[in-house]
């Protein structure tokens, strides 16, 4: 019987023909056994391969030793070290051998790969399926290392020599095969639905010798493999070099919801051991010429997104008017940059899902056109990407239904464009309601968001990005909100109780109210400091909160109050008036806002969840 050690799950195992020993007594001898540190290099031409060789790191490892003849040497013991990747060996008379060594990488079971026990270095080692039907999920590496026993007296003893044949370098015995594809537009890269490859009866080896012969074939099975969840695959050998053949299908869909598929048929030469064999496919396709910039999820992978007002963001940039405002009308930015790029900015705590967007640019015509959609639009994204009408000639559709070609677009020409926006999300309908809409961007006003109290100066501590993003939320719904018809009903039906800063006899109209609240105002937000038994401030353009009203304000009148209660003061009005201590702000208009919310834009504190995010003040 020969002796294989396994190792599996980080233990090793030692074999012996007659007893097992324990490591301890394995090791005592410093100079006792032959020592093989097993190695692997990379595929014979892969283009990157490095010159260091790597020391295995298999899941599993099988070895023997055979003689001169080739027979198994059963009176010995092996030892495999995963942590030394390092085979010993003890018990071998002087002679003449070979180390057979198996190794894999990757669960073989899932293979259905069977390694046998072998007497004789002709016997077949491995075997694989029969009826190969997709790729193989581990790899397998081989090694035939030569080497020599010499015996004779030293410090302890008799020692054992080994003159060993060069060093045990492990290849694979299969083979890599990748799929590469060409695309001409980025866009149809990236509307991929489907992207397969059928192989046309392939016949792979399915045995190996302990000498490191091939054997067998298999059935000539076709079947299908999914390039989409990956693109580099591992097959067993070609049988007599056979040539690899198949089909390659791409289904795409384009922003209409039309799918259009295309096949492309392959031929490669053989798979062959160690090595790495490409085929590259060149898609042309239909919408390679679209002027729609079609950003999908799989666009999102591939190019990148970045956000918004996130925790990590310097204080330098959000508080910087010209890199962060928006208008609470416009919450959804889109423009060209100077490179010709699409960018597309969203002050939303929420998502939008189907969004196209159109353009009118004189140098095109006088119709609206498509430019680009999108699958979704995340929660405060900054994207950009390629804008097809700055790169290539591009066919467009205008809003009557007409297909125009275009030859690229100079920047300077994208400076007189004009943008619209649709969608059927039920939340775009919302942010389209915002009529008058208002500018916010943030204000540190002299605090530090860097120090854990804020840096307080005066009545004001430094805001992060955790409430400036509660700063849209709240603007967003408030805007909304002044032009929704039960709320100027609320307004007319208690016009009695508004009053201005002359007191109850200061009387203020409805339609007065109304006018105020909805006239362009630009704020700068900011967060304050209430260790000075202050909670809030507003006026001009200023404006702040404490903390918990910022958190709070979807649920809670008293936050509401504190909100209402500033803004009263930013339409002018003093503490003598309804709009501060008084009716407007601490009766109506909060318990609306309150009793409203699930009507508003940003109806529920939860795609926020700021009062659990780690990044606010403790």
């Amino acid at each position: 019987m020969n002796r294989i050690a396994h190792f599996i799950l980080g233990l090793a195992v030692i074999l012996t023909a007659c007893r097992t020993d324990d490591a301890a007594d394995y090791g005592r001898n410093p100079d006792n056994g032959i020592a093989f540190k097993l190695q692997y290099d990379g595929y014979d031409n892969e283009t990157t391969r490095s010159a260091t060789l790597r020391d295995a790191d298999y899941d599993r490892v099988e070895f023997c030793v055979v003689d001169g003849s080739g027979t198994v040497v059963d009176n010995m013991k092996g030892l495999y070290d995963p942590y030394l990747s390092e085979i010993r060996i003890e018990g071998l008379h002087e002679g003449e051998y070979r180390l057979l060594v198996l190794g894999v990488r990757g669960d073989d079971s899932r293979d259905g790969v069977t390694i046998r026990s072998i007497s004789h270095v002709d016997d077949e080692w491995l075997k694989f399926p029969s009826d190969i039907d997709r790729p193989l999920e581990a790899e397998y590496f081989y090694s035939q290392t030569p080497f020599s026993v010499i015996t004779g007296n030293g410090a302890w003893g008799n020692e054992v020599t080994a003159v060993i044949d060069g060093e045990v370098i492990q290849r694979r015995i299969i083979g890599r095969t990748d799929f590469s594809f060409e695309f001409n537009n980025i866009y149809v890269e990236t509307a991929l639905s489907t992207n397969e490859v059928e192989l046309d009866s392939p016949r792979f080896r399915t045995g190996f010798t302990a000498g490191g012969e091939f054997t067998g074939r298999s059935n000539g099975e076709s079947f299908t493999v999914d390039l989409l969840e990956g693109t580099s695959h591992m097959f067993p050998p070609t049988v007599d070099s056979e040539a690899l053949r198949g089909e390659i299908t791409v289904t795409t869909r384009n922003y209409r919801g039309t799918e259009i598929r295309r096949t492309y048929g392959f031929t490669l030469d053989d798979v062959s051991p160690n090595r790495i064999g490409t085929v590259s496919t060149n898609i042309v396709h239909p919408d390679d010429e679209s002027a729609v910039a079609f950003v999908t999820e799989r666009t999102f992978d591939k190019t990148g997104i970045s956000f918004i007002l996130q925790d990590d963001e310097p204080k330098e940039v959000y508080t910087d008017a010209a890199q962060r405002s928006f208008n609470t009308s416009a919450p959804l930015q889109v423009s060209v940059t100077e490179e010709g790029r699409l960018h597309v900015r969203f002050y939303s705590p929420r998502e939008l899902s189907g969004v196209l967007v159109q353009a009118r640019i004189p140098a095109v015509g006088n119709e609206f056109f498509d430019i680009a959609w999108f699958d979704r639009i995340p929660a405060f994204a900054d994207f950009y990407g390629e804008l097809p009408l700055a790169v290539r000639k591009s066919f467009c559709r205008t809003e009557s239904g007409r297909i125009i070609e275009t030859e690229p677009l100079d920047i300077p020409e994208f400076a007189a464009a004009e943008f619209r926006m649709t969608s059927d999300d039920p939340f775009w309908a919302k942010l389209e309601a915002i009529e008058h809409g208002w500018k916010i961007a943030f204000s540190l006003y002299g605090g530090d968001p860097e120090a854990p109290d804020g840096g307080p100066v005066g009545n004001w501590m430094g805001i992060r990005p955790v409430h400036c993003r509660e700063a849209v939320a709240l603007f967003l719904n408030f805007t909304y909100m002044i032009d929704m018809e039960e709320h100027e009903e609320i307004l007319r039906a208690n016009e009695d109780r508004l009053y201005g800063n002359g007191g109850v006899n200061d009387k203020v109209t409805a339609e007065t109210v109304l006018r105020q609240m909805r006239q362009p105002r630009t704020l700068y937000v900011g967060l304050v400091y209430p260790g000075n038994g202050v909670i809030g401030l507003g006026g001009g353009t200023a404006f702040g909160a404490y903390q918990q009203a910022w958190f709070h304000h979807y649920t809670n009148t008293y936050s509401c109050e504190i909100m209402f209660h500033e803004l009263g003061h930013v339409m002018g009005y003093s503490h003598s008036s309804s709009f501060t201590y008084g009716p407007w702000a601490q009766e109506l208009m909060n318990h609306f806002y309150v009793d409203h919310i699930s009507e508003m834009p940003i109806d529920s504190p939860t795609y926020l969840n700021s009062s659990q995010n780690p990044h606010r003040y403790q």
